[in-house]
């Protein structure tokens, strides 16, 4: 099964999408921000990144740009709060492949999964 990193500042937010892919047979790691990300990405190598944009020591547009420095074919989407959507374009731009407003639902995580990984 495919594995899974997941970038937030917010435990309880990491927790929540950790038991919802486990329990469907994703492999999942953590990061808590964007330099543990870019550590993370480089050590597990995901198939998809589920990455916050606004984090403490490095942001989610920052580590993504990184992230796609060092593996220009990674997959990430961005999570997002509503308001940010300036952020959501230059995401785009750099290459994030999708995006995630919070709160959301379980399908479209999983949707935004699925169509990476197929």
């Amino acid at each position: 099964m495919a594995k899974i990193l997941i970038v937030d500042d917010a435990e309880f937010l990491r927790v929540r999408i950790t038991k919802m892919l486990s329990g469907d047979g994703f492999e999942v790691f953590e990061a808590e921000n964007g330099l543990k990300a870019l550590n993370t990405y480089k050590e597990v190598k995901p198939d998809v990144v589920l990455m916050d944009v606004t984090m403490p020591e490095m942001d989610g547009l920052t580590a993504l740009k990184e992230i796609r420095k060092f593996d220009p074919q990674a997959r990430v989407v961005m999570l997002t709060a509503l308001g940010q959507e300036s952020v959501v374009l230059e995401a785009v731009k750099s290459g994030a492949r999708d995006f995630i407003v919070k709160p959301f639902e379980r399908e479209r995580v999983m949707s935004a999964i699925q169509k990476l990984v197929g």
